[in-house]
């Protein structure tokens, strides 16, 4: 076995989003909403306009592991000058894959994408399994991040 690193592909967009749905059901999430058509239009969209990008781990022809950084710009601030952040999401490898380097190796690659992006931060969500592979890659914990349901 030899996994290999490669950018996300428009004909790769059906396999991510069933290992995207496999991700939040393992982090515990229980809508019962078919996501596939929101799903589908945003990676469509965002990965065309340069907004959204995702780097797979490879075994051969099978996917195994899967992430995906997101760019947003808000107003500039003293942490985040340039305001441009990386939202990193749909980190996630297949468990018969897991503690082999994988997931290091993608969270390396999608920030290396934010930093060629202009970005001044990358901010996650991270679910209690993630959070040891963040902060021993260096992210710190903020404690200010509140959301608001609409």
């Amino acid at each position: 076995m030899e996994i290999q690193y490669r950018k996300m592909t428009p004909s790769d967009v059906d396999t991510f989003i069933s290992m995207r749905i496999k991700q939040l059901r393992e982090e515990g999430a229980t809508d019962e909403i078919d996501l596939i058509p929101a799903l589908k239009d945003y990676y469509g969209r965002h990965m065309a306009d340069g907004t959204f990008v995702s780097w797979l781990a490879v075994d051969g022809e099978k996917i195994v592991g899967t992430s995906g950084m997101s760019f947003v710009e808000k107003p500039p601030y003293f942490s985040c000058p340039t305001g441009r952040l990386g939202l990193l999401s749909s980190m996630f490898t297949d468990p018969s894959y897991r503690r082999m380097g994988i997931a290091k190796e993608l969270l390396s690659r999608v920030v290396d994408e934010a930093r060629k992006y202009g970005c001044g931060s990358v901010q996650i969500t991270a679910s209690d399994m993630g959070v040891l592979l963040y902060t021993d890659f260096g992210f710190v914990k903020n404690g200010n991040f509140m959301q608001y349901k609409l």
